[in-house]
């Protein structure tokens, strides 16, 4: 049996980011983004919701809540609860996090990304 490699919420914490981002669908490194941005998080963020979270970082329960409150205590999500259903958005500081900071995510957990989406396609983020 092959050992698990467990990865920490930091990781996780960049799929999400990359997730969301990818959900408004616009290229992170475009030039007058931050222009741009505070239209762009107003007009169109859906988010998405916490099981879809827990789908992405493909974890538990318990992983999926200590990767949102540290994205929220680092001011990069925001999540609503309605009804008993939670969305998860990213914010402006969020989304300039991950712009500075990706390719370094990308660098050195590049062994455990590879490993996170082995057995489907890499997003688009990683192409």
């Amino acid at each position: 049996m092959a050992n698990r490699v467990y990865k920490d919420y930091k990781i996780y914490s960049c799929f999400v980011l990359n997730r969301l981002v990818s959900e408004l669908d616009i290229d992170l490194h475009q030039e007058g983004l931050e222009d741009k941005l505070d239209r762009i998080l107003r007009d169109g963020q859906p988010g998405i919701s916490k099981e879809e979270v827990k789908h992405e970082i493909r974890s538990n329960h318990h992983m999926t809540n200590k990767v949102l409150e540290n994205l929220q205590e680092d001011g990069f999500v925001t999540v609503d609860k309605q009804d008993g259903r939670y969305r998860v958005r990213i914010t402006r500081e969020g989304v300039l996090y991950l712009r500075k900071y990706n390719a370094f995510y990308q660098e050195i957990y590049e062994e455990q990304i590879r490993d996170h989406y082995r057995f489907r396609d890499l997003p688009f983020w990683l192409r």
